[in-house]
């Protein structure tokens, strides 16, 4: 029996907005952003990193992101409305550099326009009392950012008129009966054309500059007045907040990391690559933030220490919009003792007799600047941490060391020059290259070394910056092995510029490893690699778009301490023997494997209820599967529903070893213990070798 919806509203109620509503006002631009404008030009030519060409292929690019910041599923504007802008493919040149600004404003008062006329659109098919059956044999295309501007408006209306099917579709999928599937529709389109409403000039000009600046690079931007309060236009909300980095994507807006230490890895509820729905506080209604500008999210989730923030999130694995789930987060600060290092040890056992590997997490790269500047000899740090736990690991006498750098979104570099001082006995650490194509040395000037043991360092795709310099250093040196995931990639140096008006981010140098090779865009390749459910085509620099490249520059003289790779193809092996026995790591490549196919399958969806439910359950049904494969090796209770798996995959919270009956075991866990067996390979073939030499 199929489901009929039928949208209603009282007709006392009823009124059309576009009678209702004023026209909208021009927005034009400021003495004061034509003013910054110049100055951002002047600073992209002389003071960028790159070498950049103001061509015309550089026009041409700037003026099509522009657009594509505008209309990126081209589902508002008509080609007549671009075409009397075209000029601009040829002319963003005199936009920046003489802050001739009037056009690209125009255009946008055009898309404006277009956009407010769709959103009433919309609320008056919800007046007039739409009804769907949801039994057509119709699809709506998910993604039309490579679609031809259309000639005809009846064509947008055809696009819009399945998409409103399809949102009433989603949220009847998720159990939302008549009167709540209108009024969360009215309360999203009422909400996107009030903020339309209260757009300003800032907005515009804010719109334009970052299309300029991100076709140089994805970490140069322009920052707003009100933007620079919070340093980042991803909005780290470690203050006050949740403690996670966010970012648009697309109507979006995505769970880009998240900060360790912080409330929101601390509650286990989010994971990179989620997407936020809608927000409520403590008590009270949520509210839809599909289409929100990224701040007025951020503004949404932000709020006094202790109180809670309700997320309605669809998680990175989900297929479907339709399977979110409402999680709590209570907000707080981030301390200095939240981001420690700490360490614990694990026993691998072999040939029925235990062996002891310290493990050391090290969530990110701190100094407290404050009590450093004052002098103070206690101050806390990284590499101040890190030393108190290898001495206590050294008294457990392990036998070697994981340094565990998963999600260390990097930090302070010195902190990663004297970590790296700690394995080391002097010697340079990174290379650094300025825009003029100067190169910086630094290294660790202290003598001697605290721990000269068997070392590895664990990484994922969030390693990232200083984690990058730190483990590559390590590769470089030969002074242990790295194990994981492909780093993050991001390998270049931004200072904030002031402005008469804002600030501008500018890229301004590049980070090298010892050996010469960037840590941009490729990242570290680890020694042996892990499966991940982090998708690195929409997590990591190379996900970025306009990212500089990967280079290389000359090598500097540093002593190798060792040759790990001549024990890379044993230990790759054996790590290999133990996956293909490990339910975990067979999950992880298997999903990861599964995610990727249903991203490339899942280019359309159908409007057909008893279609859209059966492709629904059945790609959950692949997910699930796998998910209880898992779970029967590993002796725990099978799942009846996909998303029951969310919490026990993310939690991380360490297994109790002592426990012997309670064999759970989140999958990143399986990392870190497959680290550590890895660890213990590696040191008995050194001991072997040494034998062997003596």
């Amino acid at each position: 029996m199929s489901l009929f919806v039928t949208l209603t509203r009282s007709a006392a109620v009823a009124v059309m907005l576009a009678a209702a509503s004023p026209a909208l006002a021009q927005l034009a631009p400021t003495d004061e952003q034509r003013q910054a404008a110049v100055e951002i030009g002047d600073a992209l030519r002389y003071g960028h990193y790159a070498n950049i060409d103001f061509d015309a292929q550089w026009s041409q690019e700037a003026f099509q992101r522009y657009l594509d910041i505008l209309d990126n599923q081209r589902s508002y504007l008509l080609r007549r409305d671009i075409e009397p802008y075209r000029h601009l493919e040829e002319d963003m040149d005199q936009v920046l550099f003489e802050g001739d600004l009037d056009e690209a404003f125009e255009l946008y008062n055009r898309l404006n326009e277009r956009h407010t006329d769709r959103l009433e659109w919309l609320i008056s098919r919800l007046d007039e009392g739409l009804s769907f059956e949801f039994q057509s044999d119709e699809r709506l295309e998910v993604d039309r950012e490579e679609a031809p501007w259309v000639s005809r408006e009846s064509e947008l209306d055809e696009l819009w008129r399945k998409r409103l099917e399809n949102d009433a579709l989603t949220l009847s999928l998720a159990d939302q009966d008549e009167e709540q599937i209108e009024e969360t529709l009215r309360q999203r389109y009422e909400g996107q054309l009030t903020r339309l409403e209260q757009t300003e000039s800032e907005d515009v000009f804010g719109i334009l500059m970052a299309a300029i600046s991100s076709t140089i690079d994805p970490h140069t931007g322009y920052l707003s007045p009100r933007q620079s309060e919070s340093f980042d236009i991803q909005m780290s909300l470690s203050l006050e907040g949740i403690g996670a980095l966010l970012q648009a994507d697309g109507e979006y807006v995505k769970v880009a990391s998240l900060v360790p230490g912080g409330p929101a890895e601390r509650a286990g509820v989010l994971e990179p690559a989620d997407r936020i729905v809608a927000v409520g506080q403590d008590e009270g209604e949520m509210v839809n933030v599909v289409g929100m500008r990224l701040d007025n999210v951020v503004d949404l989730i932000r709020g006094p220490k202790g109180s809670t923030v309700r997320l309605d999130v669809v998680p990175a694995q989900a297929v479907d919009m339709t399977r979110s789930h409402i999680v709590e987060i209570t907000r707080d600060t981030v301390s200095l003792e939240d981001q420690a290092a700490q360490s614990e040890v694990i026993e691998v056992e072999r040939d029925g007799e235990p062996h002891k590997i310290g493990v050391i997490d090290v969530p990110t790269f701190y100094v407290d600047f404050d009590a450093w500047q004052a002098g103070e000899e206690e101050y806390r740090s990284t590499t101040r941490d890190v030393a108190s736990e290898i001495e206590a690991l050294k008294a457990e006498n392990v036998e070697g060391i994981v340094l565990d750098l998963r999600n260390n979104g990097g930090g302070a570099l010195q902190e990663a020059n004297s970590l790296i001082g700690l394995f080391i006995d002097r010697g340079p650490t990174v290379q650094v290259r300025d825009a003029q194509g100067r190169i910086q040395l630094y290294g660790d000037t202290d003598a001697g070394t605290l721990y000269d043991g068997p070392l590895t360092v664990l990484t994922n795709r969030l390693s990232a910056s200083a984690s990058e310099i730190f483990a590559g250093a390590i590769q470089d040196y030969g002074r242990g092995l790295v194990v994981g995931a492909d780093t993050f990639g991001k390998g270049t140096v931004q200072t904030l510029n002031e402005l008469s008006h804002g600030q501008i981010k500018l890229t301004r140098a590049k980070f090298y490893r010892i050996s010469g090779e960037s840590t941009q865009n490729r990242g570290v390749e680890p020694d042996i690699t892990f499966p991940s459910l982090i998708d690195p085509e929409r997590i990591g620099e190379s996900s970025l778009d306009n990212a500089l490249a990967w280079d290389t520059v000359q090598n500097v003289q540093y002593r190798r301490y060792g040759n790990p790779e001549d024990f890379i193809p044993a230990l790759t092996t054996r790590h290999q023997q133990r996956a293909a026995e490990n339910p975990n790591f067979r999950y992880l490549e298997r999903q990861s494997t599964l995610a990727r196919q249903l991203r490339e399958q899942h280019t359309t969806v159908s409007l057909n209820r008893e279609q859209r439910q059966r492709e629904l359950e059945a790609q959950e049904a692949e997910q699930l599967s796998l998910e209880n494969q898992r779970r029967r090796a590993l002796g725990m209770p099978e799942l009846d529903e996909w998303l029951d798996a969310r919490m026990d995959n993310v939690s991380g919270e360490p297994i109790d070893e002592s426990e012997e009956e309670d064999e759970e075991m989140p999958v990143d866990r399986a990392h870190v213990l497959e680290a550590a067996e890895i660890m213990l390979d590696y040191t008995h073939m050194k001991n072997a070798q040494r034998m062997a030499q003596r």
